[in-house]
């Protein structure tokens, strides 16, 4: 069967959407002359414009918006020989039969997929020791993948992800060329990670001034809501959350020397750039960074023990919090 034209669907966030980098690499390597398409949502599309083998972005929610014989014909449209649900998603996996696309992948751990899919893959994401970039590649089994990538080969692949210069806003960009080494840190994840203590975050920025540095919080609005009164009154600690779009985060991410934060989208767009990347993790599973630690060159992970024996009875347990500020301020200097 001639494969010109692939479907990577993974609606779903932006961390999530990081770790598909890797594969969609592996198809372009290996099937010649490819074109891939990425069906996500519009909010992780700056994302998707950095990972240089992407022919195409489709906006999920354009489609879904739109009455059902129309959707149909949306992906139609896309005139796809196979579609990857990386992601499951019960309505792409109907419209995508309905289309008649002709090669439909995804997990058979889903049920919708049994009527939807004709490439069912037997494997387990909760229970695997695999990292989930590694798990993505058992989706690539119908194009021929026989031996999963070792994490090393994965983490290379992130090369693949390629910043594009973007002016950022007068604000910032004064504050970038005032500072001279510059960190940021992100201390929530909207929910998706067990988090470090605000208290921790602010001692660190204050260990990091002592140090020479100049220290960014960013995070959404709602998120700086929660802690900005917090924040010292100190020039060189200055609270961004709220004032960026995406694409200007990645490209701040990009200019500076290091990122902190827990099990979230900008701790890996922070080790696909390259830059020094500190991630703070429970090693608890499936939440552990043997499965979700960030990829790249430059990346520390951190767990305040590793055989934490309440993480190791998977019961809830915040050992995460009792990661001294001395261990992370280390890790940067």
């Amino acid at each position: 069967m001639s494969l010109k034209r692939i479907i990577i669907s993974r609606t779903d966030s932006i961390g999530d959407v990081m770790l598909t980098l890797p594969m969609c690499v592996w198809l372009k390597e290996h099937i010649k002359d490819v074109e891939l398409i990425y069906l996500g949502r519009s909010y992780t599309q700056p994302v998707v414009d950095c990972f240089s083998v992407i022919d195409e972005f489709v906006d999920w929610k354009t489609v879904e918006s739109l009455p059902t014989s129309q959707r149909v014909d949306a992906l139609k449209e896309l005139h796809a020989d196979a579609i990857i649900h990386v992601f499951p998603n019960k309505d792409v996996a109907s419209l995508a039969k309905k289309a008649r696309i002709p090669m439909r992948i995804g997990t058979s751990h889903r049920s919708f997929h049994l009527l939807t899919c004709n490439h069912r893959l037997n494997f387990s994401r909760k229970k695997s020791n695999l990292h989930e970039a590694q798990l993505n590649f058992e989706l690539m089994r119908p194009f021929g993948l026989t031996e999963i990538p070792s994490l090393e080969k994965v983490s290379a692949m992130t090369g693949a992800f390629e910043i594009k210069h973007h002016q950022l806003p007068e604000e910032i960009n004064n504050y970038l060329k005032a500072a001279g080494k510059t960190a940021i840190l992100h201390p929530k994840s909207q929910g998706s990670a067990l988090e470090w203590p605000m208290d921790s975050y602010i001692n660190l920025a204050e260990e990091l001034v002592k140090n020479g540095y100049t220290v960014f919080f960013t995070g959404t609005e709602t998120e700086g809501e929660l802690f900005r009164k917090q924040l010292p009154n100190d020039p060189k600690i200055i609270d961004l959350t709220g004032k960026m779009t995406l694409t200007e985060l990645i490209y701040l991410i990009s200019q500076v020397a290091a990122l902190v934060a827990c099990s979230t989208g900008p701790l890996h767009i922070a080790g696909f750039t390259g830059i020094k990347a500190v991630g703070l993790y429970s090693p608890k599973r499936p939440i552990h960074p043997g499965r979700w630690q960030a990829l790249g060159k430059n990346v520390s992970i951190l767990v305040n023990d590793p055989d934490c024996p309440t993480c190791k009875k998977g019961k809830s347990c915040d050992c995460i919090t009792r990661i001294p500020v001395d261990r992370v301020l280390a890790e940067i200097l």
